[in-house]
Parts: structure tokens; C-alpha cells; sequence
């Protein structure tokens, strides 16, 4: 059997009759972070939204073995990938309880939910303290945390998440960087990370690719692209 969770081959995607994607190749590993890196407009978010059916492709996504290309973003997240989008993309009106039984919607086991929450509160304790708050009056931070507990709600296999750190204090970054490797160990979730924040993103990843204008220049282990001269005077500063 493949260690591999997700396969990407020749993957191109589009916005109307514009192409923002150009026969895109990767793969992700079971249990790993994986990070997309690029300067805005690379394609990295077109990357996230594919995945997830909610642009038109070309090409081929396998997941698990199995061809997801033409599935409804419904069907991507019954397989088990869920998608923290960029903004966070929380239910402002609802409370935090209700967003997070809005992330367990397609699960029918309802025992299990109600033990998940509250794992999620254990994660993230401010919003136990928070739970029946609405989700528009938390802090930048705490709306991640939300976005971020409510897609563990769905049990993903694979986590699908779009710059974590955009509009947070150095502070919360870091808190949210080292939940998101936490849950990666203690829940295995494989996860595709997006970010601004090259040399922090590739302090928690395991892999890496590069991006630009909508192609894959550069792939390996985060360890080796973070040594790499180009991607240190471009992205990392140094």
C-alpha cells in the first residue's frame, strides 16, 4: 500500500476562462505537514481551492488511490478533507458551540461528536471560556482557533489550511503554528499548509514545494529548501 495520501498529477485549474494553474505535480505523505510557499499570486490558494472542487480542474487528484477530479466540494469533504480557508471563514453570528457542531454537519454519530467537542476545548481552552460567545466578537486569534477546531470536527484525513498566521500578533503565531504540529502528532492528520511565513512554516513541515505563477519550480524535504541560496534571499531574508 502507498504511503502516500494524495497524489497530484498534471493538475491545471481555473478561474472562468483564465488559467491560474499549470500541470501542477505533488504528493503528500500520510501523517506529514506539507507546505506550499510562494509570493502572492503563485497559485497556492487556486492549489487549496482544487483540492477542495471549488474551481474547475483538469488533471488528476487521487486520493487514497481513488480519483476525487469532478467531485462536489460536499463529496471532497465526506472523503475526509477539510479546508480552513484564508480569513477564516467563521459563522460571525453563530456562537463557538454552534460553529463546531457546523463542522461535524455530514457526521451522523453523535456520541462522538459531543466527545470531539470537547476535545477541540481542550486543544483550545479560551474557547471553552468562550463557547457560547459569538464567533464575531472573538480576537483575530481566537476566530483561528475556531476555524481551525471546526474543520477537525469533520475527522479529516487530510487538512487543508490557508495562511494560519495572516493578521495575528508574532505571539499567537507561534501558539497556533506549534496546536497545528501538535495535532499533527497526536491526531495524525496529514496536513497541506499555505503561508506567507517562510521560515517558520518550513520549521514545521516536512516537505516543501515551491511556487510561482500558478507552477511547481522547487520540491524536497523543508530542511533542504530552507539551505537552498535562491528560496533564502527570496523568501527567508537571509
Amino acid at each position: 500500500m502507498s504511503d502516500h495520501l494524495l497524489t497530484v498529477k498534471g493538475l491545471s485549474a481555473f478561474y472562468g476562462p483564465f488559467q491560474v494553474l499549470h500541470d501542477v505535480d505533488f504528493r503528500l505523505r500520510k501523517g506529514e505537514i506539507t507546505t506550499l510557499l510562494g509570493a502572492n499570486g503563485a497559485g497556492k490558494t487556486s492549489t487549496l481551492r482544487a483540492l477542495s472542487q471549488m474551481i474547475r480542474t483538469e488533471g488528476s487528484i487521487q486520493f487514497e488511490g481513488e480519483p476525487m477530479d469532478g467531485s462536489s466540494p460536499e463529496s471532497v469533504a465526506r472523503r475526509g478533507i477539510a479546508h480552513v480557508p484564508d480569513g477564516r471563514g467563521t459563522f460571525a453570528g453563530l456562537s463557538v458551540d454552534e460553529n463546531l457542531r457546523l463542522g461535524a454537519y455530514i457526521r451522523r454519530d453523535r456520541a462522538a461528536v459531543a466527545e470531539d467537542m470537547e476535545k477541540m476545548y481542550g486543544y483550545f481552552p479560551r474557547l471553552k471560556e468562550r463557547r457560547a460567545q459569538q464567533a464575531g466578537t472573538l480576537s483575530g486569534g481566537e476566530q483561528q482557533m475556531l476555524a481551525i477546531s471546526r474543520a477537525l470536527m469533520l475527522r479529516p484525513k487530510l487538512l487543508l489550511m490557508d495562511e494560519p498566521s495572516f493578521g495575528l500578533a508574532p505571539m499567537v503565531v507561534r501558539e497556533i503554528f506549534e496546536l497545528i504540529r501538535r495535532i499533527n502528532r497526536t491526531e495524525k492528520t496529514t496536513i497541506l499548509l499555505v503561508e506567507q511565513n517562510a521560515a517558520l512554516t518550513l520549521e514545521f513541515a516536512t516537505h516543501a514545494y515551491l511556487m510561482e505563477t500558478g507552477r511547481i519550480v522547487l520540491a524536497g524535504r523543508a530542511e533542504d529548501i530552507k539551505q537552498d541560496d535562491n528560496v533564502r534571499k527570496a523568501y527567508l531574508g537571509y
